[in-house]
């Protein structure tokens, strides 16, 4: 405990000392913050465990502790960072269709990395999201292949599967076919992980970003049907009746995306298909605030499901100002025209409106996790827009967040 230092000041025509009241009062008040500084939890897992996991997304080098591209000093960083900070782990990306399963039969799978995630998770006392099971991009060209000729007139979807992002535009396989294919995928791949790998992504983005329609024109729902999504939701739960299984999807902060949203769910609802959970990516801006984001999650909470926020970032660049999204065909543009003025305050301040939210929320929320766990290994690094630095170094936006798990106003030292 600090020593508590009293200036004793003489009291007239007395022998006895009293205590300077004012003295006292500012002396008692810096113990107390002394106090509460040593006693505040210092990590995001530790903040607010009593309301919600707090879990970031890894790449494989932070699994294996090799990279090409990080200094061996900043990997060791990175590595130590997710293990202080964060108690919930998901892959960024090898679950992702083209990486755990690149080749067709049995032996196409690539089960390497996945497997290494899982231990490293495992083996940190973290709890862990598979990331994702059927979705329109990063889906290699042979499961959608066949012998059934193509449209004659090219689809204009804005984006599609392929090995990257490109769009499959080959001969077709059946509807038969593709079931059969993706029934195969998801169980084998949720099956190995049964029972370790606990919440899955099983549907993502599959909502359309404008327009009328509810549904993204992808392969899958050219190919399947709309009821894709219910298959989808059926074979996982067949592989693992005790996952628990959200769809999810980005954008959800914008009020016509949503009631897509609330639309499809309630429609498989109502069709008592096993969706779980409401994953919101949450890739958000500088405009986002505590209004926003209590408006869209109670909106969302209306369909009395969990909450997952799943995808958490804070893009402070430029070019990622104009809405909420996460396109990855337009990922490049969003990181475009350096950082706005004053981007750390702003950040700041932006990122304690959406914990506010979060907290007053918490009963429907289940765990927050950060696409990333610094900004060094963001897939939109030139944004910023993590809440620690490419040195690991806690940010502006760290402090106000621990402020808002501690009660304290944003304004507070």
């Amino acid at each position: 405990m600090p020593r508590l230092h009293i200036l004793m000041v003489p009291k007239m025509n007395n022998s006895i000392p009293t205590l300077n009241p004012a003295v006292l009062a500012a002396a008692l008040l810096a113990v107390c913050a002394n106090l509460r500084s040593a006693d505040a939890p210092i990590t995001l897992k530790d903040a607010f465990k009593d309301h919600f996991l707090v879990g970031t997304a890894v790449n494989r080098s932070i699994v294996n502790g090799t990279s090409t591209r990080r200094a061996p000093e900043l990997l060791r960083q990175d590595i130590a960072l997710v293990k202080q900070q964060f108690s919930q782990l998901v892959a960024e990306n090898d679950m992702k269709w083209a990486l755990i399963h690149p080749q067709p039969g049995p032996d196409g799978y690539n089960f390497g990395p996945a497997d290494a995630l899982v231990e490293f998770g495992l083996s940190n006392n973290m709890e862990l999201a598979g990331h994702t099971l059927v979705w329109h991009s990063q889906t290699p060209n042979w499961v959608f292949a066949g012998t059934n000729p193509p449209p004659t007139q090219a689809d204009a979807a804005p984006s599609g599967p392929g090995r990257g992002f490109g769009r499959y535009t080959g001969p077709r396989a059946s509807r038969e076919e593709l079931l059969e294919r993706m029934r195969d995928h998801i169980h084998t791949v949720v099956g190995r992980y049964k029972g370790k790998v606990k919440v899955w992504d099983v549907v993502n983005e599959a909502i359309s970003d404008s327009g009328p329609n509810i549904l993204r024109n992808t392969l899958w729902l050219e190919i399947i049907g709309p009821d894709y999504i219910a298959k989808a939701f059926e074979y996982a739960h067949e592989a693992d009746p005790d996952a628990m299984l959200r769809y999810n999807d980005y954008g959800l902060e914008n009020p016509a995306k949503r009631r897509k949203l609330i639309a499809l769910i309630q429609e498989l609802q109502e069709q008592n298909v096993p969706v779980m959970a409401i994953g919101s990516q949450a890739h958000v801006n500088l405009s986002i605030n505590f209004e926003i984001m209590d408006q869209a999650l109670t909106e969302m909470a209306t369909l009395g499901l969990p909450i997952h926020i799943t995808e958490l970032d804070l893009n402070a660049a430029e070019g990622g100002q104009r809405t909420f999204g996460a396109e990855i065909t337009e990922s490049a543009a969003t990181t475009q025209g350096g950082l706005v003025s004053d981007a750390d305050r702003r950040q700041a301040e932006a990122y304690a409106g959406i914990f506010r939210a979060f907290l007053k929320h918490s009963e429907q929320i289940e765990m927050v996790t950060f696409w990333g766990p610094n900004d060094a290994n963001s897939w939109r690094a030139r944004g910023t827009p993590l809440l620690f630095d490419g040195n690991s170094q806690p940010k502006h936006a760290f402090h106000a967040v621990m402020r808002v798990a501690t009660g304290q106003e944003p304004n507070d030292p």
